[in-house]
């Protein structure tokens, strides 16, 4: 598991020290005034965070943590806008993946590490539905977590509209389309957008996408495991790049 810092007052301190915070666990009924300042800066900082029952925190921590813990992402994320100008001042053909409410850390795990094999130039999550980073992520990345640009935002939407308005093409991978992944031009600046493991990707998201793709399924089986279906998408984006 990644590193927790527990108690209000340290919390407060860690996000006001802009420490990467995967989420923060908080006592239902928690009350008070340094309760309330906390909770004010979560909602300002955008942080995900879960209402549970004491004997969750206590499994998290045997420490003294005043019903509050935070868990610390191992990794450090970019922020978005930067990210992406700086990508496209250095590169002729940029490469990012979104990623939709992907959810399993080990998933995430296994897109980061082909994402580095690809070329990827950046990820970007939502902040809230996503999974975290923590040590298993960054275990199945095989390190890749700590290379590849990671950026997280409130809704994908205003990335979606940011990243087009830049002239990068937005692909979403899902079954909801007649049209399969050959078919799509990736010789230009181009992000791709994985769904959920369970739901895929959202419809208001997929209402906004340039292009939507699929891959061909010979089997019986409907789908395949969404880190699966990511590699075949970015290694085609590579087949064609080099052809």
């Amino acid at each position: 598991m990644s590193d927790q810092i527990y108690g209000i007052r340290a919390v407060l301190e860690a996000i006001g020290a802009e420490q990467p915070i995967n989420k923060i666990f908080i006592q239902k009924g928690l009350k008070g005034e340094l309760f309330k300042e906390l909770e004010t800066t979560i909602r300002k900082n955008g942080i995900s965070t879960s209402y549970v029952p004491i004997e969750k925190l206590n499994r998290l921590t045997r420490n003294n943590h005043q019903g509050v813990v935070a868990q610390i992402s191992p990794v450090k994320f970019h922020v978005f806008e930067t990210l992406v100008e700086n990508i496209l001042a250095q590169e002729e053909k940029p490469f990012f993946l979104l990623l939709d409410q992907v959810s399993d850390v080990r998933n995430f795990g296994a897109i980061i590490r082909t994402a580095e094999c690809c070329g990827v130039h950046g990820i970007i999550v939502p902040k809230n539905g996503a999974a975290p980073i923590t040590d298993d992520t960054v275990k199945t990345s095989a390190g890749a977590a700590f290379t590849v640009p990671i950026a997280k935002v409130d809704h994908l939407k205003d990335a979606l509209f940011y990243l087009q308005s830049s002239n990068i093409q937005v692909v979403a991978a899902t079954e909801k389309t007649e049209d399969e992944i050959y078919a799509v031009d990736f010789n230009q600046p181009t992000a791709i957008i994985m769904g959920s493991e369970d739901k895929g990707i959202s419809p208001s998201i997929l209402s906004m996408v340039d292009h939507k793709a699929k891959l061909p399924l010979l089997g019986s089986i409907g789908s395949l495991n969404v880190s699966v279906a990511c590699g075949v998408f970015l290694y085609e984006v590579v087949r064609q790049r080099k052809s």
